[in-house]
């Protein structure tokens, strides 16, 4: 599809390691989603350089019709623009080490948005997505922003309560990653050949239908079939580049859906099923973080710095798309084209979920288009799913009252709700020894 008009992007977060492969998804799809701008933006001016002087060769050899630029002043970067892309994270990997190892320490879970780090993580990450939602409405009040930070759904409950008419989208790809695995176990392409019914909250959620899109056949039978011995490993070329920690995690899944064999779920729920069992099989000294500074960031980081020596931005690692930037690209296009396409938001309830609160704040399918968001109907939740659904968003509902109130209590009581942590004395170390780390972060609780 092609159109007249064209588009200008700020992707708040430039120095983030997935911005290269954006970058280069983003000029794929100039047929389906045509810019005549991208500007990066960050509050690390030496982190983001890094990355946009390689993005700089990558737009002059494959885009040059596009302006780019880059800056830390927020200013510039958010004038003149139709979508911000949110793709920040408050106190980077440091932050996200203590968020694993903090609670590790106290054998209970650690994991980026899940649990006590998951809480954390979202307090520091309020009050920054709210600036820059500010910013876009001072400088382009017109533009939409897609958010994808994380915690996605404490973010999004905060921007329901806290900016209630901005135009944000809070989104999450994680179970578009599934998807694509059942695709993939059913022989189809791509996730996009997949019609769905899916319910929950963010990082916690189920599927009620899986359909074939073309021909409306049920997919269920099967992939229960395979998801009951395998979860959501594929294996083979499909899998050739996953990581081990990850073919854990989709292996993980056949334990899920033995507890609950009516709908498939959310590989995230493994966290909440079985926080014990990913103690145990935790490193307190080396987790996520440690494996993605020694993987990821060292090898984008690397290419980013031979494209600048070379002066050429041929053979990159990320000419190969992924289902992220995709997936974003997918929106944006729904969004400026008034496509109503269906994907999934997180969003208040207002009815989707019947028997969920209508202020809740739930991840659904969605209808996207210029208008933002339709959430559609979903049915009811079922009771199990229901009783571990309140109990999660009334954690993150606590979080954002602690940050409004700057309530120690508050987070506390959020600490001590979640289905990952055993008492209220445990909850309070965990909190106390965030509190020390968090200090430059979080607003001061008393």
């Amino acid at each position: 599809m092609t159109s007249e008009k064209k588009y200008s992007v700020v992707i708040a977060g430039g120095g983030s390691t997935f911005t290269p492969g954006f970058v280069l998804d983003l000029i794929k799809s100039q047929d389906k989603f045509p810019l005549r701008q991208l500007k990066f933006y960050d509050n690390d001016a030496e982190r983001q350089e890094k990355i946009a002087k390689a993005v700089e060769i990558i737009m002059k050899e494959r885009a040059p019709q596009i302006k780019f630029s880059y800056t830390t002043d927020p200013k510039e970067a958010f004038t003149d623009v139709d979508f911000v892309m949110g793709s920040i994270r408050v106190g980077k990997y440091e932050m996200r080490s203590y968020d694993e190892k903090i609670p590790l320490k106290y054998g209970v879970m650690g994991q980026e948005t899940t649990g006590p780090g998951g809480m954390a993580y979202g307090l520091r990450s309020i009050p920054a997505i709210l600036q820059i939602i500010d910013w876009m409405e001072e400088y382009s009040p017109n533009a939409w922003m897609i958010n994808y930070s994380n915690t996605i759904a404490i973010v999004a409950e905060a921007c329901r309560r806290l900016r209630p008419n901005a135009k944000v989208i809070n989104i999450c790809d994680m179970p578009i990653d599934d998807m694509d695995r059942m695709a993939a176990i059913c022989g189809l392409d791509s996730w996009h050949d997949i019609d769905f019914n899916y319910y929950g909250l963010n990082h916690f959620g189920w599927w009620k239908e899986v359909r074939n899109k073309k021909t409306g056949e049920d997919l269920m039978p099967k992939l229960k079939e395979y998801v009951k011995e395998h979860g959501y490993w594929v294996g083979g070329d499909y899998d050739k580049s996953t990581e081990a920690s990850w073919e854990a995690t989709f292996r993980k899944v056949a334990d899920e859906y033995a507890l609950e064999p009516e709908t498939l779920p959310n590989n995230y729920m493994q966290y909440y099923y079985f926080p014990q069992w990913e103690v145990a099989n935790a490193d307190p000294k080396h987790t996520r973080t440690d494996e993605i500074l020694e993987y990821r960031q060292k090898i984008v980081f690397g290419e980013c710095e031979r494209i600048v020596k070379a002066g050429t931005a041929a053979d990159n690692i990320w000419d190969i798309s992924g289902l992220h930037s995709e997936y974003i690209v997918d929106i944006c296009h729904a969004i400026a084209f008034n496509t109503h396409e269906k994907f999934l938001a997180n969003c208040a309830n207002n009815g989707a979920i019947s028997n969920m609160d209508p202020d809740s704040v739930v991840e659904v399918p969605a209808l996207f288009g210029a208008d933002g968001i339709q959430p559609m109907a979903t049915g009811e939740a079922g009771r199990f799913q229901r009783g571990l659904m309140m109990e999660q968003q009334t954690c993150e509902k606590l979080v954002v009252d602690a940050y409004v109130e700057h309530s120690y209590n508050k987070m506390l009581q959020a600490f001590t709700l979640n289905k990952t942590v055993p008492d209220a004395s445990v909850a309070k170390k965990i909190l106390d020894d965030m509190m020390v780390v968090n200090k430059p972060y979080w607003p001061e609780l008393k």
